[in-house]
């Protein structure tokens, strides 16, 4: 490429400069809606969507089995697949947005997402959805951390476990909202295209409207930190990045190399990666709980309404988490977000042993699980929002947020992906599940059983090591946390 060749990272730039835009789209872009930016407002529809698509195929698994012919193992595959991509692909987010503005990216990874949840919906081969559930996990990959990095930047440190906590309220409504509706619609026909693909077809559709509002109307908030004294810099800055300076690419990497071993060198990021890989494997075998009820004999609105309680239990532990991890924070701020942590994974042993084995497994046992499953949601939800995330806001400079969320996911995404297969191999090769057992209609109470007892080995053994791995906090948070804090001050007086 000439040296004179624009580049397309300087096309997005050009077309999302400030200069460039009429004066009342920059008076929209600023606008405030109930006190709230319209920035925070597109960010969190975005999560919305995104929890929305994570939600849709476990929604129709039992659906997708008969299309397809597909036991739990086949069914755990098509997780792992998209976890495994998404894990290796995250830390192409935290180059990313070294070079590009945090909306672009984040447009970029929804419609690569809403492209991939389409193709899902019409697929007519089990290898055509594990290839486009490949491509869902790639645009996951790019979304997620620039979404954390985002919410991180506009929150401070007091009261950043309640941010993440809304985030994840409002994306447990839009789980909440993609999985009732995708499981209501899998038994329907609309206009002659079976129901789960249809909820697969529309999902897309509006994400792609969503990923269109963010890339137009979302200001990053280093944007706004920076623009009084950075103006100068930045213009130069794209001025050499147009022009295919060889050195600016240069620096480019050895920054995003810079910043790949800051991150990987912390204590405190290991620890929790540590934990990470083992306290996600059981979410990642939760995506089997549609398809265990309506093998207990539960229909779609019933499945529907349990997994719904579950998720508004989630939703609001996530922000009860938060507020509780913010206040002890401030009385033992070098404890207090881990003790809500060890809290929170220890209480996945006892309400999963509850859950899958104590209460019978019946559609008589409905209120039953609907009570667990709700008080379930709101004690094991906290240690995203209230630990995970702000704790990794607080222990590297602000530049490098995004990488240690993408790193982050990398490595919990990679490993916490085989958790789904291994409820599906466990469940038919030792507790003798048989997919050709199950009635459609009616489900089947041995494989049921089998089911529960599959998930239960990957669920309340893994919260308790989740529980024992976090005790190291306890030395390395306070020692990096100051290290942060110096380089940050030190940034800030160079600038």
């Amino acid at each position: 490429m000439g040296s004179r060749s624009p580049t397309l990272g300087a096309h997005l730039r050009r077309l999302r400069s400030r200069t460039l835009l009429p004066r009342h789209l920059e008076a929209m872009r600023t606008r405030k809606i109930f006190g709230v930016s319209l920035s925070l407002i597109l960010i969190n529809l975005a999560a919305i969507m995104e929890r929305a698509d994570e939600n849709l195929l476990p929604s129709v698994y039992k659906e997708v089995s008969e299309a397809f012919n597909a036991g739990p193992s086949d069914l755990g595959y098509l997780t792992f697949i998209r976890n495994f991509v998404q894990g290796l692909a995250s830390p192409l987010a935290g180059v990313l947005v070294i070079n590009h503005d945090r909306p672009t990216v984040l447009a970029m990874g929804t419609f690569c997402w809403a492209l991939s949840t389409a193709a899902v919906g019409a697929s007519q081969q089990f290898l055509q959805v594990a290839f486009w559930r490949a491509v869902n996990g790639f645009g996951l990959a790019i979304v997620i951390p620039a979404l954390q990095s985002f919410i991180a930047d506009s929150y401070m440190d007091g009261v950043r476990g309640t941010g993440f906590g809304l985030l994840s309220l409002v994306g447990s409504l839009g789980g909440i909202g993609g999985g009732v509706l995708a499981t209501i619609m899998a038994g329907q026909q609309y206009w002659g295209v079976p129901g789960w693909r249809f909820a697969f077809i529309m999902m897309a559709t509006l994400s792609s409207l969503i990923g269109f509002l963010v890339f137009s109307f979302v200001v990053d908030p280093r944007k706004t930190i920076c623009i009084t004294h950075d103006i100068g810099e930045d213009e130069e800055k794209n001025v050499l990045i147009e022009k295919g300076n060889a050195s600016g690419v240069v620096s480019f990497w050895l920054e995003s190399w810079t910043a790949m071993k800051a991150v990987m060198k912390l204590k405190t990021f290991q620890v929790i990666v540590l934990q990470g890989i083992v306290g996600s494997l059981p979410w990642t075998a939760m995506v089997f709980f549609t398809m265990w009820f309506e093998l207990i004999g539960f229909d779609h609105n019933g499945a529907a309404t349990l997994l719904s309680l579950f998720a508004v239990g989630c939703a609001m532990g996530s922000l009860l988490g938060g507020l509780i991890a913010d206040k002890l924070s401030q009385i033992y701020p070098h404890s207090g977000r881990i003790m809500c942590a060890q809290f929170s994974s220890f209480m996945g042993i006892p309400f999963s042993w509850f859950l899958l084995r104590v209460i019978p497994q019946s559609v008589s046992s409905y209120f039953t699980f609907a009570v667990t499953l709700f008080l379930m949601g709101i004690t094991i939800s906290w240690n995203g929002s209230a630990v995970n995330a702000p704790i990794f806001a607080e222990v590297v400079p602000v530049k490098h947020r995004t990488m240690i969320y993408a790193f982050d996911r990398a490595f919990e995404g990679s490993f916490s992906s085989v958790a789904a297969p291994l409820v599906g191999i466990i469940s038919e090769k030792i507790y003798g599940y048989d997919s050709k057992s199950v009635d459609p209609a009616t489900g089947s109470a041995p494989e049921a059983l089998a089911l529960s007892k599959g998930l239960l080995s990957m669920m309340a053994v893994p919260f308790g090591l989740c529980c024992l791995f976090y005790t190291p906090l306890y030395y390395s948070f306070r020692r990096d946390r100051e290290n942060a804090r110096l380089a940050t001050s030190k940034e800030e007086e160079r600038s």
